[in-house]
């Protein structure tokens, strides 16, 4: 198929939104969009499961995001766009591909708010055990969705103080973790190398679990390249974000699981049970460390549910943008896509209410059905970088402000990773059923804009 010519962000989806967030904004939202409650939480499962080896599982998806978005920033710093990775993928492959991987991460993102919007709510029923936790649900929703409808300059506040808490908390993690490693931390003694004597106790299967937890961890990255759009200078934004990708996960996902498995017994019931920071804490003594973590971990649900109704309006409205979604849902007032806010908010407590009407079969359903789309979405990612880097170096090179490391050589291990963590996922039953489901919708979506494209075509 033929490279689709789509005009520049100037002339379509960047026109008509604001450009509210400043520098800081994005430099904040680049270094807490890495910290998601996924890491504080999910990864007692993976520890569980890989034992000490989950450091090197967090390296290798580590390595395999680094490489994800460096292409992706090197799109975006070329072509800023609020719809990111969909507006590439159809300017490289075509408008079918647009519309696929921008209405599966839609779908994504909005169960995402739901699923994060129960999580926060289980957290302060803990507190207030006489409240429902549908009532919290519902407030949290009310208040990040009118927070996304007022201008872009509130999202980008809310932001940037959830993510200076996470940096804080996990910064602060990190300290005392050295500390106590070292023996100097008062009132601790070091357990030295005493918890790292079997790196595989469970095989290289139980490597494996751990490597698909940890990939799934990383989701959410995209988001900067989708807000760096509505920045005042979108191309140096995302070229800061993405040359500082590298040390934020290496530090923060790398560091923080070698601490924690020096620290606790990897097979240690309250990993799972606590978590494994409340878990690390508890090892240190330190007083009020699972209320504390639970905060900290209630912060994180609350940004992911902010930055995922940001997302889902954004790529929705680009979408619409580019003549691929209904009209109505691209309206714009006050430089903000107000009625995309409403339909992705909407779509988010709905799966809500599926989760307490229907949890084991609709729902279930639904889960499954994401299970699996950031790994279709970086397909697209890394496809598009392959195909657009050499149109890039023959008619505007001075576009590639960010430049993908050994082209295309990187580009290709990175697809090799993708494949690798499919087939991974085929032979583990339990994430066996979300690659068919994930597989399924995309396809899907995939035959539904081939023939609206083939349509546009005719017309």
């Amino acid at each position: 198929m033929p490279l689709t010519t789509v005009e520049t962000p100037t002339e379509t989806d960047g026109v008509s939104l604001s450009h509210g967030l400043k520098q800081r904004h994005l430099s904040m939202i680049a270094l807490g969009g890495v910290i998601g409650a996924g890491l504080f939480v999910g990864s007692g499962a993976g520890i569980a499961a890989a034992g000490p080896s989950i450091v090197i599982a967090y390296a290798l998806s580590g390595l395999l995001v680094m490489l994800v978005m460096r292409m992706l920033g090197e799109m975006s710093a070329a072509y800023p766009s609020s719809g990111s990775f969909s507006s590439h993928a159809e300017r490289a492959i075509g408008p079918w591909a647009g519309f696929t991987a921008g209405w599966a991460f839609w779908v994504l993102l909005c169960t995402a708010v739901g699923l994060e919007g129960i999580g926060a709510a289980q957290i302060v029923h803990g507190w207030l055990p006489g409240t429902p936790e549908w009532a919290w649900v519902a407030l949290f929703m009310v208040v990040f969705c009118g927070t996304n409808l007022a201008a872009v300059k509130n999202f980008g506040e809310f932001e940037f103080w959830f993510a200076a808490l996470k940096v804080g908390a996990i910064t602060l993690f990190l300290v005392l973790g050295v500390l106590a490693l070292a023996g100097v931390l008062p009132g601790t003694d070091s357990p030295g190398g005493s918890h790292l004597t079997e790196l595989l106790p469970n095989g290289g299967e139980g490597l494996v679990i751990g490597l698909l937890a940890s990939v799934f961890a990383y989701g959410g990255l995209e988001t900067v390249t989708i807000a760096a759009a509505e920045s005042q200078d979108p191309v140096r934004g995302v070229a800061r974000a993405v040359r500082t990708a590298m040390w934020r996960i290496a530090v923060f996902y790398v560091g923080s699981m070698a601490v924690i498995v020096a620290l606790v017994p990897w097979d240690s019931p309250e990993v799972v049970e606590n978590g494994p920071y409340v878990a690390a804490l508890d090892r240190l003594g330190i007083p009020g460390a699972g209320q504390l973590m639970n905060v900290v971990v209630l912060v994180a649900l609350l940004s992911a549910m902010n930055a995922n109704i940001y997302g889902a309006s954004r790529i929705g409205y680009s979408l619409v943008q580019r003549g691929q979604g209904p009209k109505w849902l691209g309206r714009v007032s006050g430089g903000v896509p107000r009625v995309a806010v409403l339909a992705s908010s909407v779509f988010g407590f709905l799966c809500v209410l599926l989760s307490y009407w229907r949890p084991d079969d609709v729902f279930a359903w639904l889960l499954n059905m994401i299970g699996a789309v950031i790994l279709v979405v970086w397909i697209f990612i890394a496809v598009s970088q392959l195909r657009l880097r050499r149109r890039l170096e023959r008619e505007t090179p001075e576009r590639l402000t960010v430049r993908m490391w050994a082209f295309p050589w990187l580009t290709w291990v990175a697809l090799a990773g993708m494949a690798t963590v499919f087939v991974l996922m085929a032979r583990e039953p339990d994430t066996r059923v979300q690659l068919y489901s994930t597989g399924a919708m995309t396809l899907a979506l995939a035959a539904a804009g081939y023939a609206w494209q083939r349509a546009r075509e005719r017309r």
